[in-house]
């Protein structure tokens, strides 16, 4: 589980190509204190389990399955990711609640400066627009934001200039790719809301639903 806060950026020093999938051999920004074999990175809002942790470098394997759902496998030797270390419990949560689990790609169709900040609007698969909101959490390329508005297939964030700076997000250009995580609370109140009536449930076969919260003064 990570936060979205991120820690550093890193590089990509190598990527080899196994079984249908890739080895990542990427070095951190920063040092990795009390780096153990097997531990959680998230690279760029994917989660990825690293080994052969020598200073600040490690490798990580990339599965068939990140890589149709992500955009590292359009990564290049030299170029830069974002760096989270798994949340400890005795840390800040300083963003939101990120899987590391990325939903889908977006692309870049606007930038626009604002004052001090950077409006940027991305496209969006019409499937992952309902877990969208105004003001909500979302994570790009890792990075935890806000959801300045949103529309059918459309949502904009603001952008501060120490984000751009300490992040990979003040390289992206209109067009360029970027990971989507959605709020994941709100997959989980989905599945309450509406799967439990296609299941047999106990307790007089009542499940969560707005028949339930209207009942009990929710809604």
């Amino acid at each position: 589980m990570f936060t979205g806060i991120i820690e550093g950026v890193g590089r990509l020093v190598a990527k080899k190509s196994v079984g249908g999938g890739l080895v990542f051999a990427i070095e951190a920004g920063f040092d990795l204190r009390d780096p153990v074999e097997g531990e959680s990175i998230a690279v760029s809002g994917t989660c990825l389990t690293a080994y052969n942790i020598k200073g600040r470098s490690f490798q990580a394997d990339v599965s068939p399955e990140t890589l149709k759902r992500t955009r590292l496998g359009l990564l290049n030797q030299g170029d830069n990711v974002n760096l989270e270390r798994a949340l400890k419990l005795s840390d800040r949560l300083g963003g939101h609640m990120v899987a590391g689990h990325v939903d889908c790609m977006a692309r870049v169709k606007t930038i626009e400066k604002a004052g001090e900040y950077t409006i940027f609007t991305f496209s969006l698969t019409p499937e992952l627009d309902r877990y969208v909101i105004e003001k909500g959490s979302i994570t790009i390329d890792g990075v935890s934001l806000t959801v300045n508005s949103c529309r059918p297939g459309i949502f904009a964030v603001s952008i501060i200039p120490h984000t751009l700076a300490v992040t990979t997000l003040g390289e992206l250009t209109v067009g360029d790719r970027v990971n989507i995580e959605v709020d994941l609370i709100g997959k989980y109140v989905e599945k309450l809301l509406f799967s439990s009536k296609d299941r047999n449930i106990e307790n007089k076969g009542e499940g969560i639903g707005p028949g339930f919260l209207a009942k009990h003064g929710f809604v």
